[in-house]
């Protein structure tokens, strides 16, 4: 079959995710796409997978991924007449100590809000099930029975079925050489047999997907892992519906294969492959066998089924599969429009492939997926990760942690420390607990301010990666001041003369405000869901500043980008490594920046929610003032080059009124006590403003329509079905961290978006989204932390202050 010269969408990659997503186009009725192979399907890392499908993953939108996997896989060889093999036999994962248990009873409560049937059961009902395990050291297991296990290359060429039957052209043995990009867009493909014109490419090239993202100038960061996994035949009878079984506690799973077992896992010393470039003729290929690197996995895979001990051999299999500095996909539009890239699956290629397939067909057709894929989203990634031994060193780390209990809170290490603020000496000098976001070095808290004996350690996992400096700065916060650095605060600058009418398209709220004001607006896609969420400083009649959280920055930034307008009326700029950035908040705040600044700032001559130019001390700032704690206080933006003396100064200053020097921890305290939202868990592109309680944020009667409008108005009219509501729970020692499944009469309504404790209230607070006629105040709920249902009531809010009047003091 001849080359065309143009197709509508090009895939590149014919394993199981580029056979997906085309299935799922043509599903949607796209015909005109056409899919290239280097070589023939399944040949890189499709067709040594070991084929386990689990559903439960670790949130929402990767789940409900996995769900749709599975429904796909129960019809596809009868739709298409090419049998990927499905066998529905159920899954084990098994606890073989206390926190491990505990992780299965917090996972059953996702599943119980995800909607997916899971079971915690006894070792003995685990044995039943799995025969030719041990129950030593077991105490209980998750018995999921809707997982199984299929053939990845049937499950491939199933799809390519589907695909073809439906219109999509397939090409293997064309291997593409070029990806032709103009004006920041993708118009095509070069490969050895011409030039295909493209409005649309997709880069699903699985572990060639860094070099294939390189021809088009985007950073696909992900680092094939050689990967390995064993074929037995025991001596032993293997039941035909024996379920797949993991034991995380060993690091190895096992599944079914004809007379024997698979078994494989993820040892502690990985081995990264392919750093380099991947040879050019690596297709249908596998690595040599490693045996002294799996001696480890076999060893405790016989602790677990002693008949492996006995087992002939059939083959180690060793192949490369491509893992991510995350653990999470790759998925979307990449800063080139119209190149979307799908890859780095982690080893849950095969689980999500048929879900993944159908988020990509939604995001190249419709614009956005219909599941919040932020933790999945190709933008999340900074400039750090074109260093490929950054990449390598945060890959290596994910992969050898793969099965460890993964604490909220819990902080990786490799590749720490790169973005610094200019106060890092100084608040190492403190005894900082720094976290990590974005690359930048950020303090949870300061062990300075842990006092022995004041606050007890919260019960369980609330427990882990904690300090009682947490509490101290809260309170101090509430009753005197804290300062903050707030560096890594993304900030991006819109300017030019049509930078108004630009933002006022993007902004649910009025913009058009006097020089000096600070506007709280989020951005909605054309759903009425919310993309972004931040505020908006107007600068000058044709400057804006926007400030987002560290971790958005990117993927807002692309927002803003790919709607920038074409007559370059509108100049975006990331300006966030060229300022310093400091919080002082606290009753006491005015009193020790007062002396440092010959602006007023008092309330009548400086108001909330605005900005002005000002010294302190002898730096140029803008202070904002504004606030994410409930507290009176301002924000500093200073260039970098004078951020150390400018915490040198107000922390100087600060101490003749009890100031402490406040971490991220404290914020996220303070700031659910006030009811601020989090983007990406209290409110996602998902959940509409009206929805999430901040229907006051939004102008519908601005001169200027903006995008979202139309679904807003619609959902307003037919009326809001659900709400966002604060969760007070009855039992302050149960602390819900977020997924916790919601309850009303014995029904499960909803789930925790996020949770902590309120160390001013003094009590455990959770928010989540219930039915409209559920989410009123005093409305009486059971929220489930670690198997346990624990009484709770709506309340209404903000739960502290709720006049406002401490922050317009």
């Amino acid at each position: 079959m001849s080359l065309p010269d143009r197709a509508r969408i090009v895939i590149i990659g014919g394993g199981v995710g580029g056979c997906s997503i085309a299935y799922h186009l043509a599903q949607r009725g796209e015909r005109d796409v056409l899919l290239l192979e280097r070589a023939e399907l399944t040949s890189g890392s499709t067709f040594h997978s070991a084929g386990l499908v689990g559903q439960l993953r670790s949130n929402l939108p990767l789940t409900r991924m996995m769900m749709l996997s599975v429904d796909l896989y129960r019809r596809l060889g009868t739709e298409t007449g090419v049998d990927p093999g499905w066998r529905e036999v159920g899954s084990l994962r098994l606890a073989s100590s206390q926190p491990r248990l505990e992780e299965l009873e917090r996972q059953a409560g996702w599943g119980k809000s995800f909607g997916l049937p899971i079971e915690i059961i006894g070792p003995d009902e685990a044995s039943r099930r799995f025969p030719l395990m041990t129950t030593s050291g077991v105490l209980g297991a998750a018995f999921i029975p809707t997982d199984g296990y299929l053939d990845p290359s049937g499950l491939a060429l199933a799809l390519a079925e589907g695909a073809r039957r439906r219109g999509v052209s397939i090409q293997t043995g064309t291997r593409v050489t070029g990806i032709r990009v103009e004006r920041g867009a993708v118009r095509g493909v070069q490969t050895a047999e011409g030039f295909v014109e493209a409005e649309v490419v997709v880069n699903a090239g699985g572990m060639y997907a860094t070099q294939i993202g390189q021809m088009a100038g985007v950073t696909v960061p992900l680092v094939p892992m050689a990967h390995q996994y064993l074929i037995t035949r025991v001596k032993l009878p293997v039941p035909d519906d024996l379920p797949t079984m993991r034991d995380p506690d060993l690091l190895v799973y096992f599944r079914r294969d004809a007379g024997g077992l698979v078994m494989g896992g993820y040892e502690r010393h990985p081995a990264p492959w392919g750093l380099p470039g991947i040879p050019g003729d690596f297709n249908n290929r596998l690595l040599a066998e490693d045996w002294d690197r799996f001696a480890e996995l076999s060893e405790n895979a016989i602790t677990r089924v002693p008949a492996l001990e006995a087992a002939d051999i059939v083959k180690l299999i060793n192949g490369p599969e491509a893992f991510t500095p995350d653990n999470e996909f790759i998925l979307g539009e990449s800063p080139v429009h119209g190149f979307f890239v799908a890859a780095g699956f982690c080893a849950h290629g095969i689980a999500g492939a048929g879900g993944m397939g159908g988020m990509m067909a939604e995001w190249i057709l419709d614009g956005q997926p219909s599941l919040d894929l932020w933790k999945m989203d190709s933008r999340r990634f900074g400039a750090q990760y074109r260093s490929r031994p950054y990449v390598r060193d945060r890959t290596v780390e994910v992969y050898s942690t793969y099965y460890d209990i993964h604490y909220p809170n819990e902080e990786r290490q490799a590749g720490r420390p790169l973005r610094l603020s200019p106060a890092y000496p100084r608040l190492a000098d403190l005894g900082a607990a720094f976290g990590e976001k974005s690359g930048w070095e950020r303090p949870n808290w300061f062990e300075c301010n842990a006092t022995p004996g004041g606050v007890r350690r919260p019960r369980g996992w609330a427990g882990e990666h904690w300090s009682p400096a947490i509490a101290a700065e809260h309170r101090a916060t509430r009753e005197r001041v804290a300062l903050f650095d707030e560096t890594s605060f993304a900030k991006i600058e819109v300017s030019g003369p049509g930078a108004l009418l630009f933002l006022q398209r993007l902004c649910d709220n009025d913009v058009d405000r006097p020089v000096g004001a600070v506007v709280y607006t989020q951005m909605l896609n054309p759903r009425g869901g919310i993309e972004c969420d931040f505020t908006v400083t107007r600068l000058a009649d044709d400057r804006f500043g926007i400030v987002t959280g560290t971790a958005f920055g990117n993927h807002d930034l692309g927002w803003i980008c790919r709607h920038q307008p074409e007559d370059d009326s509108a100049e975006v700029r990331d300006l966030t490594s060229t300022r310093v950035c400091l919080g002082v908040w606290g009753p006491r705040a005015r009193d020790v920046l007062q002396p440092l600044s010959s602006n007023d700032l008092s309330n009548a001559a400086f108001p909330y929610m605005t900005a002005q130019w000002l010294t302190m001390g002898e730096v140029p700032c803008l202070a904002l003032r504004v606030t994410y704690v409930g507290e009176l206080g301002w924000e500093f933006y200073a260039p970098t080059e004078y951020g150390r003396r400018l915490w040198d100064l107000v922390w100087e200053a600060g101490q003749e009124h009890g100031m402490v020097a406040g971490g991220y921890r404290a914020i996220d305290s303070l700031r659910l006590e006030k009811g601020y939202r989090v983007w990406s868990s209290d409110i996602t592109p998902t959940d509409n403003p009206y929805e999430a309680g901040l229907g006051f944020a939004v102008r519908l009667q601005k001169p200027i329509d903006f995008i979202g409008k139309p679904a807003l108005v619609a959902a307003r009219t037919a009326g809001i079905t659900r709400r966002l509501v604060p969760l007070l729970l009855d039992d302050s020692e149960s602390v819900a961290m977020g997924g916790e499944p919601v309850s009303v009469g014995g029904r499960v309504l909803g789930r925790v978006t996020s949770g902590g404790y309120g160390y001013t209230l003094e009590r455990s607070i959770a928010y989540a989204y219930l039915p409209a006629d559920q989410a009123t105040a005093d409305t009486s709920v059971h929220v489930e932390v670690f198997g346990q249902s624990v009484a709770a009531t709506v309340a209404a809010e903000p739960l502290f202050d709720p006049s406002g009047s401490r922050i317009r003091a």
